[in-house]
């Protein structure tokens, strides 16, 4: 049982408990998660997936990865965006993704909002909320915010520009997943990575 610290993994590198859990989740953990994620349709990829864990355990997201992105025409914002009813219909019925109609909805006016904007807006937009100053290594799990001032300004500016499923918790989980913060606990090895 973890006190929230962090613990040695089957290699002996210490890492967020989080990520010890599933091999899935050691290869997110030391190659992913935290690591600075730039370009629009990269970071439009980051959103959804975020958006669809909502309610959910992010191993339901990760594992489903490679059908969301079959469904989705590789989250490619310009694609995405001329995606009609019937590419609804489809999705409702793709057992590789979360079924979920109003995130699937979302997923796809989201995109054609983004379509509209000029190349980069989106990244320069997330990016412009990253903190100015990384605030102390969290030493325990129990240290790391689920919101902050930051995500909850991220989460109002998007929805401003007509995002939707962007709440300041999903914003929050964008940041950390796209290194906009580091959560990765004090001794984490992959906080110096």
């Amino acid at each position: 049982m973890s006190d929230g610290t962090a613990l040695a993994g089957p290699d002996g590198r210490l890492r967020c408990p989080w990520g010890l859990s599933t091999e899935d989740y050691i290869a997110y953990h030391d190659e992913e998660w935290g690591r600075p994620v730039h370009g629009d349709d990269a970071l439009y990829e980051r959103l959804c997936l975020e958006a669809f864990q909502s309610g959910l355990s992010w191993i339901t997201i990760l594992r489903r990865r490679e059908g969301f992105r079959a469904a989705f025409a590789g989250f490619e914002i310009a694609k995405v965006a001329t995606f009609t009813d019937a590419d609804r219909d489809r999705l409702l019925l793709d057992e590789g993704i979360i079924r979920n109609r109003a995130k699937i909805e979302a997923t796809l006016a989201n995109a054609r909002v983004l379509a509209d904007w000029a190349p980069g807006d989106l990244d320069t937009l997330i990016w412009s909320h990253a903190p100015k100053t990384p605030g102390p290594a969290p030493k325990t799990v129990g240290e790391v915010p689920a919101i902050t001032p930051e995500s909850t300004a991220l989460s109002k500016a998007l929805k401003k520009k007509g995002l939707r499923f962007v709440g300041p918790t999903t914003a929050y989980a964008l940041m950390q997943a796209c290194g906009l913060v580091n959560d990765h606990l004090a001794d984490c090895s992959a906080r110096r990575s």
